[in-house]
């Protein structure tokens, strides 16, 4: 399905040659400025406020300067922007990357309001009521991936330096931080060993019929009758722990029937996989495969191993009644990083996903963040203070709870830090008593809590769950919602500030009237 086109002398196809500018451009009659955007500041939807925070960057020169470089430098560098055919422009990338994650939206719903929100298409550079151009799903999809976390990062930090420039009395002004993570998840069912064989099946199952069928290799015309096979066995696994009574007979009955069922489970597994790599065998051995086929026969192979672990985890757990190290364990044959997360919270068993960590100021901005992988609070803690005063001189106090306690980060964030606000675990000696009952460790302390809003709006505009797959793509959802909040931040402050100014001069005008 390869577009070619020819431009200058040159062939381009659809995949590989973009021709972006950063901005749109506004040069017909009747097309309305950026700068000309009118919000209702009586208004308290998150919209215009996002809004107001982009149009805020647009229109300082200096950081849209810094956002554009970045976005020219960062988008496809290894592609002249200047030739092929015409893309999206990169500055309308970076609103609806902006609007999907702090409104929470999916694409679907993204896809509608880029089409007919009449302030949103004027942010797009769509003011003109002539102006019927409209974005097709996958072209969101497309583009809005090209953002990557690096790129985030570099944008937030210019983001966060002009909120800096709304609400800091002075330039010198030192920034006081709390630190503090929590788990966003990822969209995984719930994990259960038969579950995840099930997973697994299904997907050796249907993508080596595909195979057999494009290669015309005979065998699985009814694999889908194959699926519900197995779906059936799955199924009668789980209701056969269900219920039953508490005598010791009735125990043992129900002890044989479940290893019975979980037996016939895997046995069942057991010959598809073999009859899977009979076919790969033969499709190897075949002159039709191409580019895809090798790699689709690649993931096969990868879900035969998964298939065969799962298995082994069944034989060992349920038929010979032996235990499986958490270190084995595997949560998700889709979501490979998703962890298993125990924080102890009330009414929360477990989370799965992963930990985020995340450095909030005074001024609510979130000036970094990490994405924990294999991690716990304790030890990323030094890099979380390091990297976050690479990025801001000025940052120079920071509140922590006992998560981050180890006696190696007291000493290391004493050199780092003027003030530290770490509590210790357990019972304190009179000279660490003494340290936390300073005036700038109470102030540090009582205002920690604090950081649990800055968590909570996160998880409201889009961080309560991640429906991007693979790790990057959760880091990149992540980095997304992090500049989304500080562009919302930035546009409730000038809000906060026009409504302010609004109602000065009104009770002016009545003071004059009267």
């Amino acid at each position: 399905f390869t577009l070619i086109l020819l431009n200058r002398g040159h062939i381009y196809s659809r995949a590989n040659a973009n021709m972006r500018i950063v901005e749109p451009h506004q040069t017909e009659i009747g097309d309305l400025p950026i700068a000309d955007i009118k919000f209702n500041i009586k208004s308290r939807d998150d919209i215009p406020q996002l809004l107001r925070g982009l149009q805020y960057i647009y229109l300082n020169d200096e950081l849209k300067l810094n956002v554009f470089d970045l976005l020219e430098k960062h988008i496809q560098p290894e592609r002249d922007h200047n030739n092929g055919r015409p893309g999206m422009n990169l500055w309308s990338i970076l609103v609806m990357g902006v609007l999907r994650l702090d409104l929470n939206w999916d694409y679907d719903r993204l896809h509608e309001q880029v089409n007919h929100h009449r302030t949103i298409r004027q942010m797009l550079g769509h003011s003109d009521f002539f102006d019927t151009e409209e974005y097709a799903l996958q072209t969101l999809k497309d583009n809005v991936r090209l953002l990557t976390p690096e790129l985030l990062d570099c944008i937030n930090q210019v983001v966060v330096t002009g909120g800096h420039c709304l609400v800091k009395k002075q330039e010198t002004e030192k920034l006081r931080g709390r630190c503090d993570s929590f788990v966003v998840e990822t969209d995984v069912h719930y994990p259960t060993d038969i579950n995840i064989l099930f997973d697994a099946m299904r997907k050796v199952i249907t993508l080596t019929a595909k195979q057999c069928e494009t290669n015309q290799i005979p065998g699985w015309r009814q694999y889908r009758y194959h699926i519900r096979q197995v779906k059936q066995l799955q199924r009668t696994a789980q209701l056969a722990k269900r219920g039953g009574r508490k005598t010791d007979e009735a125990k043992a009955m129900k002890a044989s029937k479940i290893i019975e069922t979980h037996q016939h489970y895997t046995d069942l597994s057991q010959a598809h996989l073999v009859r899977a790599k009979d076919s790969l065998e033969a499709l190897a051995s075949t002159d039709l495969g191409n580019l895809i086929d090798n790699l689709q026969r690649l993931e096969i192979e990868q879900y035969i191993q998964d298939a065969e672990r799962q298995i082994d985890q069944i034989t060992r757990r349920v038929i010979q009644g032996g235990t499986i190290p958490h270190s084995e364990k595997v949560f998700s044959i889709f979501q490979r990083h998703t962890e298993w997360i125990v924080k102890g919270k009330a009414g929360i068993n477990q989370e799965l996903g992963l930990r985020v960590c995340i450095m909030e100021d005074q001024h609510q901005f979130i000036l970094h963040h990490q994405v924990m992988e294999n991690q716990t609070d304790d030890q990323v803690v030094i890099s979380m203070v390091s990297e976050t005063q690479s990025r801001f001189k000025e940052f120079s106090t920071c509140s922590f709870d006992k998560g981050y306690h180890y006696s190696d980060n007291q000493e290391k964030l004493k050199e780092l830090l003027d003030t530290v606000a770490l509590p210790r675990k357990g019972k304190r000696s009179k000279k660490v008593q003494a340290l936390e009952s300073t005036t700038e460790y109470r102030q540090a302390h009582d205002k920690h809590s604090a950081v649990e809003s800055a968590i909570n709006a996160l998880e409201v505009h889009g961080l309560d769950c991640c429906p991007d797959h693979g790790i990057e793509g959760f880091k990149r959802y992540v980095a997304l919602a992090v500049v989304a909040r500080n562009l919302q931040r930035i546009g409730a402050i000038l809000t906060d500030k026009a409504r302010k100014d609004f109602e000065r001069q009104e009770r002016k005008r009545l003071k004059q009237a009267a």
